[in-house]
């Protein structure tokens, strides 16, 4: 990703979940005390896109549907005037390596504890774990309050 170096890109992953809401307004906040830039990231993946047999599905209508949803999302949770100024960026593939390659030279990544998909008793989703791990940047994990 050929980002300008001296951005203070703030990474945020958002996939509907509480803990992306919480993971959102941290970053948002956090992007204002070092006068940095919010790049907000959704993903979106066919299970089972991958077999032997065409996807069932037209991929530019989930696309679609995935942005749409995000922008109220930001709207819902930030307000009008703060969702304008965020970046996003919506990407089909797998979540952990699609946020991995987009806080590539961030100032930070910043994600949820658990996603949409987290089993209720677990302490870290899976793409929260990973990219942990993984990535070349800091990395926050918000958990929610009603967790």
């Amino acid at each position: 990703m050929d980002k300008d170096a001296s951005e203070r890109r703030v990474v945020i992953g958002v996939d509907g979940s509480q803990s992306s809401y919480e993971a959102l307004r941290w970053g948002v906040r956090y992007a204002g005390l070092v006068g940095g830039t919010v790049e907000a990231v959704a993903v979106w993946e066919l299970p089972g896109l991958y077999g032997w047999s065409a996807p069932a599905v037209d991929m530019d209508v989930d696309e679609d549907e995935t942005r749409q949803k995000m922008d109220q999302e930001l709207v819902d949770v930030l307000g009008t005037d703060a969702a304008g100024s965020v970046r996003t960026r919506v990407v089909h593939g797998n979540p952990a390596d699609v946020l991995l390659r987009a806080a590539e030279g961030a100032e930070v990544l910043v994600v949820g504890s658990r996603g949409r998909g987290g089993f209720a008793r677990a302490l870290l989703g899976s793409v929260s774990q990973h990219v942990s791990q993984h990535a070349r940047c800091p990395v926050v994990i918000v958990r929610c309050e009603k967790e």
